[in-house]
């Protein structure tokens, strides 16, 4: 029975370790968009781009929103699909922008909560 408890604790670290993984890009370089067009897209959004670069495959943007929250943000380079997102609110900020969108996104509040990170499906 300590055995078959072991094997079920081993497999769920696995399959939790496996799952922040998944905010890593596999996307061929010869099919990566252009920085520019998810720049583009970013200020869409209305956000202020102060980086782009890449990070475990991805391209990662980190930014400032149009309520003055900073934001970093991965997307899968090919098809330039947000993978996800942090978002750390100011002292006025709120959520509102990023709620209902259809996206589990994770929230940070001012350095005395917890961070947390989450990823789009």
């Amino acid at each position: 029975m300590t055995l078959l408890r072991t094997l079920v604790a081993m497999a769920a670290l696995l399959a939790s370790s496996m799952a922040f993984a998944d905010t890593d890009c596999a996307d061929p370089i010869d099919q990566w968009k252009p920085r520019e067009l998810l720049r583009q897209q970013a200020e869409q959004r209305g956000w202020t781009v102060q980086r782009i670069k890449v990070d475990d495959g991805c391209y990662e943007v980190r930014g400032i929103d149009r309520m003055g929250n900073k934001v970093k943000a991965k997307f899968a380079p090919a098809s330039l699909r947000m993978r996800s997102i942090e978002v750390e609110f100011g002292p006025a900020g709120d959520a509102s922008d990023y709620v209902g969108t259809g996206h589990s996104k994770s929230h940070r509040g001012d350095a005395s909560s917890p961070a947390s990170k989450g990823n789009l499906p």
